[in-house]
């Protein structure tokens, strides 16, 4: 992104990215708490710069992340509370989530313990091998771009981060923590706008889809 500081604290439309997130969350009813992870040496900078600054209620609890992104979910699981039953984790640079993305992801793992959201691909998928040349073409109809949140039973993903604690499994998403379990995961269509902020052109894009939709930059 061009910047000496996390993505998620880059302004858009004059609000900080994880700002505009945890407004989401903030005004979803079925949201009881939530539990913020942030890098290294940053607890103090979002506490000031986005959960006082814009009167979040909900956050319960910031943590340090770890060195990979499944350390930081397991340091953020580690502080839920201990009532809470289910869990919603979700990208802080992902701030076009919508309420109805959250019930949908939701209900489906009230039902099947654990669900991610996603989007089928829109373009063909070629898999290359180590020297650039094709090896496969996958049938489109079977792939999808996987977003946030992915939701869980919360002692469906407790045990799913033990076993990969005890057996050091190396893995891109919570999703694939649970596969190793055996556990069948639900996907659960999102939609494309709700885009994960990388690179400077999704800043564009973001922006129009704010000015598209006419509401409150931070949706409070």
């Amino acid at each position: 992104m061009e910047r000496t500081y996390n993505k998620q604290y880059i302004d858009l439309m004059g609000i900080p990215i994880l700002a505009h997130t945890l407004g989401h969350f903030e005004n979803y009813s079925k949201i009881d708490e939530i539990v913020l992870v942030v890098g290294k040496g940053e607890v103090e900078f979002s506490r000031e710069r986005i959960v006082e600054k814009f009167n979040f209620t909900k956050i319960k609890s910031i943590v340090e992340g770890g060195e990979e992104r499944y350390h930081s979910v397991y340091n953020g699981i580690k502080a839920v509370s201990e009532a809470s039953d289910m869990v919603v984790i979700h990208d802080g640079a992902r701030p076009f989530v919508t309420d109805g993305i959250l019930e949908e992801s939701i209900q489906a793992a009230k039902i099947h313990g654990c669900s991610i959201v996603g989007m089928p691909v829109k373009d063909t998928i070629k898999v290359i091998d180590e020297e650039g040349f094709v090896k496969d073409t996958p049938k489109r109809e079977n792939l999808w771009l996987v977003q946030t949140p992915q939701t869980f039973k919360k002692e469906v993903i407790l045990q799913a981060h033990k076993k990969r604690a005890a057996e050091n499994l190396s893995v891109t998403d919570d999703a694939m923590l649970v596969e190793a379990l055996g556990i069948k995961v639900k996907m659960v269509r999102g939609n494309y706008e709700n885009m994960k902020i990388t690179t400077p052109e999704d800043l564009e894009i973001g922006e129009g889809i704010i000015k598209r939709r006419k509401i409150n930059p931070l949706f409070l």
